[in-house]
């Protein structure tokens, strides 16, 4: 089975937004089959839930926001998904530092499929701000979804 983790720095804001985005849409254009999950590069949530404000947002847009426990991501989990799936590059760079040395080819920014972002651009964390940053999370996942059900498409074609 094809899987994907998208990964940032707490695992209770962006990741789990675009875990559950993910599963809305792939569900949608027959990629219900891959196997969605989401990780932390830190260790400061885990075993906490899903940001309210995230879940807010989340049901607002219709898509499911329950059953989330945080954690973090290892080597291991790196190296056993298909795609990795980093909301911004300080999560590239704190997952080097788990990995211990450079991540394999499978690990992308998520802004590397949206059609509007320029090269390096990220997800922007909406932990800081208010509820406009959560709002803005997920047009930005929204909009990179078509790219990376392309990517995974790939990806089990392989």
């Amino acid at each position: 089975m094809t899987s994907v983790v998208f990964v940032c720095w707490g695992n209770i804001c962006r990741s789990p937004m675009a875990e559950r985005v993910a599963a809305k849409y792939f569900a949608e254009h027959g990629l219900g089959d891959v196997e969605l999950t989401s990780a932390a590069t830190s260790r400061e949530e885990i075993g906490n839930p899903i940001d309210p404000r995230a879940v807010r947002e989340l049901e607002k847009a219709g898509y499911d926001a329950s059953n989330h426990a945080a954690h973090q991501i290892t080597r291991d989990e790196i190296d056993a998904c298909d795609l990795v799936v980093a909301m911004e590059d300080i999560h590239l760079e704190r997952m080097r530092d788990i990995y211990g040395g450079e991540l394999p080819d499978h690990v992308v920014l998520l802004t590397d499929h949206d059609p509007q972002a320029n090269p390096g651009d990220g997800v922007p964390d909406p932990w800081y701000g208010g509820q406009d940053g959560f709002v803005t999370a997920l047009a930005t996942m929204e909009r990179a979804m078509p790219g990376l059900a392309d990517a995974v498409r790939t990806i089990k074609q392989s």
